[in-house]
């Protein structure tokens, strides 16, 4: 079980997709860069199945703000996105509305 004070730990914030590349070392990974409003950010994420790179441009989604870097086949992933999987795929988590890049999400 996780207490409200574990996550309460959790930064989740908004951002908008700036930039998508294909991972030049996994096939089902794009290298994202992202916009928090005051920092930009690396995110490696496997969605390529479910997303072309052109449709991401400028979504905005969640992604959780602090977590700890992790390198994903060579690449350094410094956030990571919010998304949901079922029979269908991959469903990426966004706000229903623009908000305010760096927005908290609660």
């Amino acid at each position: 079980m996780v207490t409200i004070e574990d996550f309460r730990k959790i930064e989740l914030k908004v951002a908008e997709i700036k930039e998508v590349k294909d991972h030049p070392n996994a096939d089902k990974l794009y290298v994202i860069t992202i916009d928090l409003g005051n920092k930009t950010k690396q995110i490696v994420a496997g969605i390529k199945a479910s997303y072309k790179k052109e449709d991401l441009i400028g979504k905005y989604i969640v992604v959780v703000d602090n977590l700890e870097p992790v390198v994903l086949r060579g690449v350094e992933s410094q956030a990571m996105l919010l998304a949901a999987q079922d029979a269908q795929g991959i469903c990426i988590i966004s706000p229903e509305r623009k908000v305010s890049l760096g927005s908290v999400v609660k």
